[in-house]
């Protein structure tokens, strides 16, 4: 007899699980009307997601549980208790896109409908500009950067700073173009590996427009919405980009690595390896190719102007949204008023539109760029717009999941019970090291940074909004930071995380190898990242004070090291 699945076993005990936290919620209700059992949709998705690392499944289980904890814990015996619960799950995901309002008549959430179609639009573009050969060139243009050792892994780390729209895009294009480059000059697979992998997710969540920008401004969104904060999710977001310092102590260390050209720990024995001609420690995955089209004549411009678009479109939508096309007709000098712009992220304002409007903007230009300077025919652009939208549905399944999970702790009140249980037993000079810690573990262990920030946000954001004095101050936003920071920390991490397997893939080099030797790098700059970043940021020292001290200790570390043997036949 085969031995059982470890991870079916798993499945099987959190449902056991589900079912005693479903009897205990009968037995024990509460007496007050956040209950304790209001904390169970969103622990069942974390540790379900710990244990099998099926997201999709841990997320809906989660919706169904929370639809019959409305329902079951006070009518337990009665069938029609359980159908009502039922039901009310599949009310919580329906309402994520369609609504009653108080008249019972059904209302479209334009806004979640918009941020989809920005999701579908962004990986349909990023399709097209691959097959018309965009990013390849943009990428070529780096590569005559590449003369050595310092200078090439400089032009990898900027190629990655460059592809920001999308981390995949970034691991498939960057580690694949990149490596005929570092194997001429001898730089290890290992470090190529770590420099795609450290460029793909921490530079597509600071980017202000990515395929991730929707998630996490949706997810902001919700939680302005919930507390009343006064302000969007867009500008929740830019309020919090000071305080990234994962992502921004990231980007300083790989630019002093790369421009130092020394190395410590496992990667320095790597290095060596490669100096020494010995052969690379390859992947046992195929490296995915790009698909770019034999046809396509390769334009930087083909890449370029889509992104502009995209760009230029949401920043004039967005000054549109809150001034109007008569302001702009009449003083279009105010379009670059420092002033209109800070009153622009002041405002409440569609995002959504916003967002939808400048995929659709840059989907066309990257169609007539792709045919017009690329050459590509229109038939086969059309298809890698279709491959690039079908490939959409598990972001945008995932957002949906997410959602209808915020649905059920609303209902449940997680928020409210969370805030009365904590009371003042937190301190929040504390609380945002606190979380940037959690979030990293929950993300180490699902391997995905999106669920961890889709299931921590709606949990720290209220208990940070209360240590604030039930207002928006300084410890939530440091706490929205630190749970996008922790999650693409653990996901930077992971051995599970799809980015990190795809970088190493595209980069020719052995997953685990390339897990071991960046997780010391990793590992360096979260603690920095915390005690040099959160920790004073909490207690009330200046972002950007922060940030200079972290820069001067990352500088002074790789001056400190001692530098590498040359190769074999040097180029530097």
């Amino acid at each position: 007899m085969s031995e059982r699945n470890p991870r079916s076993r798993s499945a099987v005990g959190v449902l056991v699980l589900c079912g005693v936290a479903l009897a205990a919620a009968s037995v024990f209700p509460g007496a007050v009307t956040p209950a304790w059992y209001s904390l169970v949709p969103p622990l069942v998705a974390v540790v379900l997601a710990l244990m099998t690392h099926r997201v999709l499944v841990s997320l809906g289980l989660a919706v169904l549980l929370g639809g019959l904890l409305v329902h079951v814990p006070t009518n337990s015996t009665h069938l029609a208790a359980w159908a009502s619960g039922l039901r009310e799950a599949g009310l919580f995901v329906s309402q994520s896109l369609v609504r009653r309002n108080d008249t019972h008549q059904l209302v479209i959430e334009w806004d979640n409908v918009k941020i989809m179609v920005f999701v579908m639009t962004m990986m349909a573009t990023i399709m097209v500009i691959v097959v018309s050969g965009g990013l390849q060139a943009i990428i070529q243009r780096f590569a005559r950067l590449a003369r050595g050792v310092r200078s090439t892994q400089t032009a990898t780390a900027l190629a990655g700073l460059v592809i920001f729209v999308d981390d995949y895009a970034n691991s498939m294009l960057v580690g694949h173009a990149m490596r005929p480059l570092t194997d001429r000059h001898r730089i290890s697979r290992e470090k190529l590996a770590f420099l795609v992998d450290a460029t793909s997710a921490p530079i597509a969540g600071l980017a202000l427009v990515s395929t991730w920008i929707g998630f996490e401004v949706a997810l902001f969104q919700q939680q302005a919405d919930a507390l009343h904060l006064g302000y969007d999710g867009y500008t929740l977001f830019l309020q919090a980009l000071p305080f990234r310092f994962y992502c921004l102590f990231v980007v300083m260390f790989i630019f002093a690595n790369a421009l130092s050209g020394k190395d410590f720990g496992p990667m320095a024995l790597a290095e060596r390896r490669a100096r020494r001609g010995e052969p690379p420690m390859v992947s046992s995955l195929a490296a995915p190719v790009v698909d770019t089209d034999h046809r396509a004549r390769p334009y930087a411009a083909t890449g370029v102007i889509p992104l502009l678009g995209l760009l230029l479109t949401l920043f004039t939508a967005l000054w549109l949204d809150v001034f109007g096309f008569a302001r702009l007709w009449n003083e279009p000098h105010a379009f670059w008023s420092v002033t209109s712009w800070q009153e622009v992220l002041l405002v409440p304002k569609d995002l959504g539109l916003a967002l939808a409007s400048a995929g659709a903007v840059s989907f066309l230009l990257a169609i007539s760029c792709g045919r017009g300077l690329g050459r590509v025919p229109i038939h086969r652009l059309l298809r890698a717009a279709l491959r690039g939208a079908k490939a959409s549905w598990l972001p945008a399944l995932i957002l949906l999941l997410a959602w209808s999970l915020k649905n059920v702790c609303d209902n449940l009140q997680t928020g409210a019970f969370l805030g009365a249980a904590v009371g003042e037993n937190i301190s929040g000079l504390w609380f945002p090291p606190l979380v940037f810690i959690v979030a990293g573990a929950t993300a180490f262990a699902t391997g995905t940074s999106w669920t961890t920030m889709l299931i921590l946000i709606p949990v720290a954001t209220p208990i940070a909004h209360r240590l604030d004095g039930c207002a928006y101050g300084l410890v939530t936003s440091i706490t929205l930071a630190a749970v996008l920071d922790g999650a693409i920390f653990g996901d930077h991490c992971s051995p599970i995380s799809d980015t990190t397997i795809l970088s190493s893939a595209a980069s020719g080099c052995d997953h685990i190898q390339h897990v071991r030797t960046q997780a010391p790098y990793a590992l360096l700059v979260a603690a920095l990242a915390l005690v040099c970043g959160y920790v004073p940021a909490a207690w009330g020292v200046p972002p950007g004070v922060v940030l200079l001290g972290g820069l001067a200790l990352i500088v002074g570390l790789f001056l400190w090291l001692k530098p590498l043997e040359k190769p074999a036949t040097p180029h530097d």
